[in-house]
């Protein structure tokens, strides 16, 4: 290294020495973050927990608690269907999220790794349905629903969520199966190794941080999904936590904010919980899927 490339690393190094520049470039940017990012939890937490007069009134703080009260939860928890509701979300992300998995591994270890011709093609196609919203897919997925006789259950949304699930995870997979590399296979088939074998005893263990952060994805567009699931279903005992809490907390112009706000608030915990226990895995599959 020159002297020159040398003095010009130390004076990158020491441009943050100064306080008040670290505090201008580091700290006021990032406090700034932490704030838009985290003040949408802060006010659902002080609204579910607000009682109606405070916040129906113009006095006081808007930006604090001064008489908790646990009314809305108790309504939403006892008054409702809630847990159902969050049963339902449960269920019909997890099955969803595991099919989907399933199928955009096979997908995806095909188009990067068998070499069959037009298999390039057939990853674009497969990343171009995801951009297709969901708004134009479900009229004709209502068609189909309704013809199955799988209206109203909660089949019908395991069966439709795939459909914007297996492209995005496939396209995600393909980045990852990407940056491994190639020797591992061909020393592997050399042993005598099949491609079953190749893909659950190589292949997967090596993409478990891709695997990972496709099913965060995966797990958190089913969790949030509202069109599919306001199409095809309408009793309450079936419907999933944003579908409910929307259609069953607001009544013509009544809207029930402490309810609504601790619906809100209990069903984020769930995927927040999922992104903090992940978050090296998410992070790793994020940097794998685009390499090369």
């Amino acid at each position: 290294m020159s002297a020159k490339e040398d003095t010009v690393d130390t004076a990158g190094m020491n441009y943050l020495d100064s306080p008040m520049r670290k505090a201008v470039v580091v700290y006021l940017p990032l406090a700034i973050f932490v704030f838009v990012l985290l003040f949408p939890f802060y006010w659902m937490a002080i609204t579910a927990f607000k009682p109606n007069n405070e916040l129906l009134s113009r006095d006081g703080n808007p930006f604090w608690v001064m008489a908790p009260t646990l009314d809305h939860v108790r309504k939403l928890l006892f008054d409702t269907s809630y847990p159902q509701w969050m049963w339902n979300t449960v269920l019909v992300s997890v099955v969803a999220t595991f099919f989907s998995l399933a199928a955009s591994v096979f997908a995806a270890y095909a188009i990067e790794r068998l070499r069959f011709s037009g298999a390039k093609q057939v990853g674009l196609a497969i990343f171009l349905a995801y951009l297709v919203p969901p708004s134009i897919l479900f009229i004709p997925l209502a068609s189909v629903v309704f013809q199955l006789g799988l209206f109203d259950t909660r089949l019908a949304l395991i069966l439709t969520y795939p459909t914007f699930l297996i492209p995005f995870c496939t396209w995600l997979l393909m980045g990852y199966f990407r940056s491994i590399p190639f020797e591992l296979e061909e020393c592997a088939l050399i042993d005598g190794a099949t491609r079953w074998q190749i893909l659950v005893k190589i292949i997967l263990p090596l993409a478990v941080p891709g695997l990972i952060s496709a099913g965060i994805f995966a797990f958190t567009l089913s969790w949030n999904e509202f069109i599919y699931a306001l199409t095809f279903v309408s009793s309450s005992e079936i419907k999933t936590l944003p579908v409910g809490v929307v259609t069953e907390l607001v009544e013509g112009d009544v809207y029930h904010w402490g309810s609504l706000m601790a619906g809100a608030l209990f069903g984020s915990l769930p995927v927040a919980f999922i992104y903090s226990f992940f978050v090296e895995y998410y992070v790793s599959g994020m940097t794998g899927s685009v390499k090369e």
